[in-house]
């Protein structure tokens, strides 16, 4: 499997602009990677989901229903960025000596608690087939059909029900107040609001419908998630515009507050443009 560097989000290629377009065509070629580093239940579980029909369908129902709601992107791009994130933040996490739920509840391995974080991240938004409103309530119904097949060359009874329950939490857990109990739901819950750069507002730009989701996006240059010096994980975020600030305050601070993580990452945005007014030239949470 050809696995992308996974020191920062994911720079995945661009989608084409929307429009009618066959199911099978829009599905074709789609495939989500991620660095495996020799997980084997892992690297089963991505190749697993490439060779879906079912789930791409569902990635490309996403960003049909997002683009009827003239909404960022929620395609397999985005899908891809939240899984590498996702990745990125738990090991640094793990080298900093945080214990996910896999290893303090079920006595099994951090790479158990990878494969949880990847397989949510997968299906967190599935709901959004359907619609927006309630769509991780949706989301948990799809997943519960798809888990078990997807999981089924990794993992044999009972081991395969308690990687799904957990995933289960993690994808009900990613929403606003879904309450993670689990550091693996609060990776996802993070690394979901982490895909917050440029990329996401192109549909709404291009269908000339920008709004504060996609103006403040694209006030976001660059995000880094590396390694802290205080904390386990320090995200740097470069904003060319203090639109971003929604994008940091109103997003990404509250997916952070109530995850489990909040004692464990510090995030920094910088506005470093000539132009601006540079009203709040550095913002911390």
């Amino acid at each position: 499997m050809t696995e992308p560097d996974a020191t920062s989000p994911a720079t995945p290629p661009a989608v084409p602009p929307g429009g009618p377009i066959r199911p099978r065509d829009a599905t074709q070629g789609v495939a989500v990677h991620a660095p495996a580093r020799g997980n084997r239940r892992l690297e089963a579980l991505l190749d697993a989901a490439n060779a879906d029909d079912r789930l791409k369908a569902w990635w490309h129902m996403q960003q049909v229903v997002a683009d009827r709601l003239g909404m960022s992107d929620h395609s397999w791009v985005h899908v891809q960025v939240v899984l590498n994130v996702a990745l990125r933040l738990f090991r640094l996490l793990v080298k900093r000596g945080v214990e996910p739920a896999m290893v303090s509840d079920h006595l099994m391995r951090e790479r158990d608690a990878e494969v949880v974080i990847a397989a949510a991240c997968l299906l967190h938004d599935s709901g959004m087939s359907i619609h927006r409103t309630d769509h991780e309530e949706y989301s948990l119904f799809l997943a519960a059909q798809a888990l078990p097949e997807l999981l089924a060359d990794a993992y044999s009874e009972p081991e395969r029900s308690v990687v799904v329950a957990e995933t289960l939490h993690a994808i009900i857990g990613h929403r606003r107040r879904g309450d993670p109990m689990t550091i693996e739901a609060g990776v996802v819950r993070v690394a979901d609001a982490l895909d917050l750069a440029q990329g996401r507002s192109r549909v709404p730009f291009e269908n000339r419908r920008p709004n504060i989701h996609s103006l403040s996006a694209a006030a976001i240059d660059a995000v880094e998630i590396k390694a802290g010096e205080q904390r386990a994980v320090t995200i740097e975020i470069a904003m060319n515009n203090s639109a971003g600030i929604f994008q940091v305050d109103e997003l990404l601070a509250t997916k952070l507050r109530g995850s489990g993580l909040e004692q464990h990452v510090e995030v920094i945005a910088r506005i470093d443009a000539e132009h601006e007014k540079r009203l709040v030239p550095v913002f911390r949470i």
